[in-house]
């Protein structure tokens, strides 16, 4: 388990004057907080012997059913007893790799890939193995190169994991032609599949994408959360499983928290009930696609030559690359000192990669403080732009293990 230096200037960061481009934090006060007070009082007073008491390791039954619900808008069909609830799907996460990994077994993995499952596989001491990205996802071809050369190799391939929409951090989709191609590898290939799904629902335009579960139910683990839904302080997420691992999760998962929070289970599934709650994805949906477009615009009006970006058709980040010679991690303290904050590529890769990257978000700062932000970071570029051509490339700081930022940040 390995801290990072950089969990130190974002405790600066945080400070009002600074302009986070860093979080990945839902901007929760769209909700009807009145509404949300008053189901939550509600809850108490009607059901508070059972919210408050221990509950099923599996979940809820109820919210279980109602999570089917939720999962059928994105072509996956299901039952309850096959769905866990689990304390966000980072939990979800952690209890997968468990189950599966031991040290040494290889995970495939995009990249770049979200920093909490990384963080998470180092953590069991899992080889993670990049696969390439491009703009329109996962390498087909490369995935293939890499299972391979691995097999080849001796190595144990224990499952490829991957945030087939809006990814975080590079905010890039899989098609659906390399969708059906990375199912057909893997099934052929015998590699389960981790699909992370936490953004799925927040697309800018038209229906959401179809699964990779809802085309194989027994290859594919899903991971749900209603975090960038709803709200992250409920931390309420699921895995939905083959009935083999199904079994599995709710073992550990007792071992883990031996039963998790009735209280909110039962909070987010009176939600679900009594809240038009489609109505209320459509509401993030439109306000992130403003932020997203101003973000773009400000990149496009600001940033110096050389610097380019990835275009987001949902979700909450744009993955931003440096012209050469330029350090996203050494930039960082200068960043912050011009109070604008972003996290560098480096977190998102496990073999070192990523120095020229650097992950922007938009979800949370109001239009204005975007564009000021990127104000500022284009500045600092610009300053960067003019060392390297009076010095040259400069010297890139060590890396040792995953960066690992809070949980504000991932």
């Amino acid at each position: 388990m390995v801290a990072s230096e950089i969990r130190a200037l974002f405790s600066v960061a945080s400070r009002p004057e600074v302009v986070s481009l860093a979080g990945g934090m839902p901007y929760v006060t769209a909700l009807p907080l009145d509404v949300v007070g008053e189901l939550v009082a509600d809850l108490v007073a009607r059901r508070g012997p059972v919210a408050l008491q221990y509950g099923s390791g599996q979940g809820d039954p109820h919210l279980r059913e109602q999570i089917c619900d939720v999962m059928r808008m994105e072509g996956i069909e299901a039952v309850a007893d096959d769905v866990v609830v689990t304390v966000g799907s980072q939990q979800a996460l952690d209890l997968i790799t468990r189950i599966f990994i031991d040290p040494g077994d290889v995970v495939l993995a995009e990249g770049p890939s979200y920093v909490g499952a990384l963080g998470t596989f180092s953590a069991y001491q899992a080889k993670v193995i990049h696969v390439a990205m491009d703009s329109e996802g996962i390498v087909p071809e490369s995935l293939a190169q890499t299972i391979y050369a691995l097999n080849s190799a001796g190595n144990r391939i224990k499952f490829l994991y991957t945030i087939p929409t809006f990814q975080n951090p590079a905010g890039v989709t899989l098609n659906a032609v390399r969708r059906q191609q990375v199912l057909e590898i893997c099934q052929r290939a015998d590699v389960l599949i981790v699909e992370d799904n936490p953004y799925g629902m927040l697309g800018f335009d038209g229906e959401p994408m179809r699964t990779l579960r809802a085309d194989n139910a027994e290859g594919v683990v899903y991971l749900g959360s209603f975090s960038k839904t709803l709200a992250p302080g409920f931390r309420v997420g699921w895995a939905l499983a083959p009935h083999a691992v199904r079994e599995k999760l709710v073992l550990a998962m007792e071992s883990a928290v031996l039963s998790h929070s009735s209280f909110t289970q039962l909070a987010v599934g009176q939600y679900l009930a009594t809240q038009p709650w489609r109505e209320q994805i459509k509401t993030f949906i439109e306000l992130y696609r403003e932020r997203r477009d101003t973000m773009l615009a400000s990149l496009e009006a600001l940033m110096p030559a050389g610097v380019t970006w990835t275009r987001p058709a949902g979700g909450f980040f744009v993955w931003a690359t440096l012209p050469e010679g330029l350090d996203s991690k050494a930039l960082l303290p200068r960043a912050v000192a011009e109070r604008v904050a972003f996290v560098p590529g480096t977190g998102f890769f496990a073999d070192g990669g990523g120095a020229r990257n650097m992950r922007l978000s938009y979800c949370y700062p109001e239009p204005d403080r975007i564009r000021e932000g990127v104000r500022r970071l284009a500045g600092v570029i610009e300053q960067e732009l003019r060392v390297r051509d009076t010095f040259g490339t400069g010297s890139s700081p060590d890396r040792i293990g995953v960066d690992t930022p809070g949980p504000d940040l991932a």
